[in-house]
Formats: C-alpha cells, sequence, structure tokens
C-alpha cells in the first residue's frame, strides 16, 4: 500500500505530465469528442486507485494501457460498435507505446477495405453480417429480425464470410459454379 502524499506526488510527476497526450489519445480513438473530457477523469482514477496499491514501474504504459483497455470497456457496454471505433482500438495494439502513425494509416486502409467489401455484398449478405458481426446478435436472434431459420442465417454468414475472405485476398474463388450462381442470385 502506498501512503498518500507518495502517491501524490508520484501522480503529478508522472502521470499529470501526460494529460495533453491522452487528451489527444482519446481524441483520436473516441468518437464521441465532448466525453473526451469525462473519459480521462474516468482513467485517470483508474489509475490512481491501482497506483495506490503499487506504484507502476512504466508510468507512461500504465495509463496508455489502462486508457486503451477503458475504452474497449465503454465500446463493448454500448453493444453496437463502429467500425471506425474498433479500427482505431486495434490500431493500438498491445505494445506500451502509442501506435505509429504508419500503423494507424494501415488499419484505416484495411477497415475501408473491409467496409468496402461489405458494401459490396449482396443485401441479403450484408443484413446477416451486420446483425451477425456488428450488432452481435445471436444466429437465433438474427434469424427472428430476418425471418428465416437459424440454419439460413448459418449459411448466408458463411457465404458472406467466404466472399468477404475472397475479396480480401484479391478475388481468386475456387468453389463449383452452381455456388457462384447460387451467391449471384442472393
Amino acid at each position: 500500500m502506498v501512503d498518500d502524499p507518495t502517491l501524490k506526488a508520484w501522480f503529478a510527476q508522472q502521470i499529470f505530465p501526460l494529460e495533453a497526450t491522452l487528451m489527444r489519445f482519446l481524441r483520436r480513438h473516441w468518437r464521441q469528442r465532448g466525453e473526451a473530457e469525462d473519459l480521462r477523469q474516468e482513467i485517470f482514477m483508474k489509475v490512481y486507485e491501482a497506483a495506490a496499491a503499487e506504484l507502476p514501474l512504466h508510468p507512461r504504459a500504465f495509463l496508455f494501457a489502462t486508457a486503451r483497455n477503458h475504452l474497449a470497456d465503454r465500446a463493448r457496454r454500448e453493444r453496437i460498435v463502429s467500425f471506425d471505433l474498433m479500427a482505431d482500438l486495434d490500431a493500438l495494439g498491445l505494445s506500451d507505446d502509442l501506435p505509429t502513425p504508419e500503423r494507424d494509416v494501415v488499419a484505416r486502409d484495411e477497415l475501408r477495405r473491409m467496409q468496402s467489401a461489405v458494401e459490396r455484398l449482396p443485401p441479403r449478405l450484408r443484413e446477416v453480417v451486420k446483425l451477425r458481426r456488428i450488432e452481435d446478435l445471436s444466429a437465433r436472434e438474427a434469424a427472428e429480425r430476418m425471418n428465416v431459420t437459424v440454419t439460413t442465417v448459418n449459411e448466408q454468414l458463411a457465404r458472406a464470410i467466404r466472399l468477404l475472405a475472397d475479396g480480401w485476398n484479391g478475388g481468386a474463388r475456387t468453389t463449383r459454379a452452381g455456388d457462384r450462381r447460387r451467391e449471384a442470385r442472393l
């Protein structure tokens, strides 16, 4: 347990100087920019409470790991998560430092490619992907919304994933002609 004066001094010397960097991070990785100040306070509280037990050896890494985890928790609680937010969180990786601009550009490019591929899917397959992968509904919930069977949802999701994977890998597709005709009808 860290005594209060030591904890306050550590926080003032190690964490407060990172406030501007933390705010830039929050504004860049959280879509509701007006919430950045509230998020900062919540993250500061988490860091302060955790440091009360034992001071972290790497304060900067600890602060940004806490921030990344806090954003991920908030995103999970909101259930419907935008592609942009998840791409931003995924771009962070597991390193102790902030992502490099190059990694950020690559991640955003991959996200745009995936969004484009999803938009090119036939409407029914696009709806299945949206319900199952974006809104995170169960197969039964998606089937009820679409007024189809669970088997149909699972088959359409498998087809959609195959099409997305093929598109991602340059379109090299080795399926039977019947599969292609069936997918074209969908």
